[in-house]
């Protein structure tokens, strides 16, 4: 068995829940579906799976490997915007591939991590994930057309298999329910935000 998160809106907040399903071993994309699968149906409601491992289109699309922001794939992104007490940031990670990007040994032997520096701002370690969020956010309005963001709000639940909150913070499910939950307070429309309107927003809607 294993137990992983699912994220969802209610009453116009970002909550989750802890979810215990029959875990599939092995490393194929073929038995991590089929985790995937096992976990949608203990929650027994309509689920987005929101990672390369999704049976869906715009679960596919809304990994952040795929997504992209100022030319530069957000996954990329957020690693090169790393600031650590002993160096970073390694603004040479913009230029690698994804999974290398993330795998780079500096972000490991470079200290306590202390923020990061992204687009000229600084942003400090709390409310903790906003600013992952906050460039996810940016990215799926760069890289989505709103047809396709209009279909988060179909879903009640939003997951992602590789995602382990034993080990990581960050995690493109709770940005889809921020999303969802933002088009549901604002008419259909992910609103423009500056980092401190952002992080206000954060603060109050954001309980997962």
């Amino acid at each position: 068995m294993a137990e992983r998160l699912a994220f969802f809106v209610k009453e116009s907040k970002v909550y989750s829940r802890k979810v215990e399903f029959e875990w599939c071993p092995g490393l194929s994309a073929s038995q991590k579906k089929k985790s995937v699968a096992n976990m949608h149906r203990v929650l027994n409601s309509k689920t987005l799976e929101v990672s390369t491992k999704s049976n869906e289109a715009i679960g596919l699309k809304l990994s952040a490997f795929n997504l992209r922001l100022g030319g530069y794939t957000l996954e990329n992104i957020f690693q090169s915007s790393k600031c650590f007490e002993k160096g970073g940031p390694y603004r040479d990670l913009l230029n690698v591939y994804p999974r290398d990007a993330k795998r780079d040994e500096r972000l490991q032997n470079s200290g306590r991590l202390i923020g990061f520096d992204y687009d000229g701002e600084m942003w400090e370690l709390e409310p903790k994930t906003a600013f992952y969020d906050y460039i996810y956010i940016k990215a799926v309005k760069e890289t989505l057309n709103p047809e396709e963001i209009q279909q988060v709000i179909q879903y009640e639940y939003f997951t992602d298999i590789e995602f382990n909150p034993k080990k990581s913070i960050n995690t493109q499910e709770r940005t889809v329910a921020i999303i969802k939950a933002m088009l549901q307070m604002c008419d259909g429309e992910i609103p423009e935000m500056s980092r401190e309107e952002f992080i206000k927003y954060h603060k109050t809607f954001v309980k997962a």
